[in-house]
């Protein structure tokens, strides 16, 4: 049989374990989490600071920072473009034609009304956007004209009319084809993986779709 002193000493040994367990699977693990969470949401605020908007934040399947979003347009690229047209219509052999230069100011980055999330998993944060587009464009009032009559089909208002919608469309065209929605999605990925690296993490950027140019 057992001496009280042995009892004694299997009773501390059990309770030794019990608490060294408790430690290891309980306490250690929940602090690691608690700790990473703290650095998710950590990394969700310094992102709002640079873009005024916070994405969904989540580790390992947790919401740790819900999105949000006070503007429903993150432009990452505002610039200022000339442009220039050539309107014609023939008529019995005999073409007219107006010609239109004129400033527009473009915007390009991203539609927030879409999901914007950052998805933590140990060493690497996999971000997810809509994909980059043209926001807006915007005519500077600076357009001039050009009109060349024809020989029996002569320039008039209507004309005009159709013809500054058909620059517009043109310019708009323009700036879809051009470098902007390009540079927009660069820029958002050089601050976005600035902003990850300084917490450690390896950026891996995805986007849920990418806006097909339209044909005119």
């Amino acid at each position: 049989m057992f001496s009280n002193r042995k009892i004694v000493l299997v009773i501390v040994l059990l309770i030794t374990l019990s608490i060294t367990a408790y430690v290891l699977i309980v306490v250690i693990p929940t602090r690691l989490a608690q700790r990473s969470y703290e650095g998710a949401r950590q990394i969700g605020h310094d992102i709002s600071k640079i873009f005024q908007v916070t994405p969904e934040v989540t580790v390992k399947n947790t919401v740790v920072l819900e999105q949000q979003t006070p503007i429903m347009e993150l432009a990452t690229l505002s610039q200022t473009f000339q442009h220039r047209y050539e309107w014609t219509n023939t008529w019995l052999g005999s073409t007219k034609k107006i010609k239109m230069t004129g400033s527009f100011h473009a915007k390009a980055g991203f539609d927030l009304s879409n999901k914007f999330s950052l998805e933590i998993n140990d060493d690497v944060a996999v971000v997810t956007l809509p994909g980059p587009k043209l926001l807006s464009l915007e005519s500077m009032d600076d357009v001039t004209f050009e009109d060349e009559n024809g020989f029996i089909n002569w320039v008039n208002m209507d004309d005009r009319s159709k013809a500054v919608n058909a620059f517009t469309s043109d310019a708009k065209r323009y700036a879809q084809e051009a470098a902007f929605v390009a540079r927009a999605q660069e820029e958002m990925e050089k601050k976005m993986t600035e902003i990850l690296r300084l917490h450690g993490k390896r950026a891996e950027i995805r986007y849920t779709e990418i806006e097909r140019i339209p044909s005119y």
